[in-house]
């Protein structure tokens, strides 16, 4: 019986080692993308796949182009848009703040040089503004692409950012204009 007793406690521990040596079950990553497509009107949506929403911007080279930026106009949460289309770039002189939006409308940027309508760079429901911007319209200078963001869009149609164009096919796209 003294033997056993003796036993015992080698027993407990090398049970104890057994289950701290022994392999963690494996662990589960999610992969998220985020990728980021720009327009040729100088717009960007910046997309995770992981919840299927769009961050719509400016492009640095669009603030850049239209110097301080003054009044920024955003679409109303709720607000279904489709992706616009071939758009005629900034427009010069007074801008109409009491013009209906179209369809593919979803804002507009002022600034003490010119105006310029925002569109929409992908279908979808817009689910949040950037509240920042009425107060503070030079986050989109200050950081257009981060916190000057101007709406979050639940992309109905994620295939269309396959229509935009990459880093490289706009940064090429910008140095011919320039």
């Amino acid at each position: 019986m003294q033997s056993i007793l003796r036993r015992a406690p080698r027993l407990v521990v090398t049970a104890a080692r057994a289950q701290r040596s022994a392999v963690p079950a494996r662990m589960q990553f999610v992969r998220t993308i985020v990728t980021t497509r720009y327009t040729k009107e100088h717009e960007a949506v910046i997309f995770d796949d992981e919840t299927g929403h769009g961050m719509v911007t400016i492009t640095d080279y669009a603030q850049s182009s239209l110097g301080d930026v003054v009044f920024v106009e955003l679409p109303e949460i709720g607000s279904e848009i489709s992706q616009g289309g071939e758009h005629p770039p900034v427009r010069s002189h007074v801008f109409i703040i009491a013009q209906p939006l179209s369809l593919d409308q979803i804002g507009a940027v002022e600034s003490v040089k010119a105006a310029s309508d925002i569109y929409a760079p992908v279908s979808g429901t817009v689910e949040d503004i950037n509240q920042n911007l009425a107060d503070q319209p030079g986050l989109l200078n200050k950081s257009p692409e981060q916190d000057g963001w101007l709406c979050k869009i639940k992309l109905s149609k994620p295939e269309e950012l396959e229509t935009l164009m990459t880093k490289e096919a706009y940064d090429k796209e910008i140095s011919a204009e320039s």
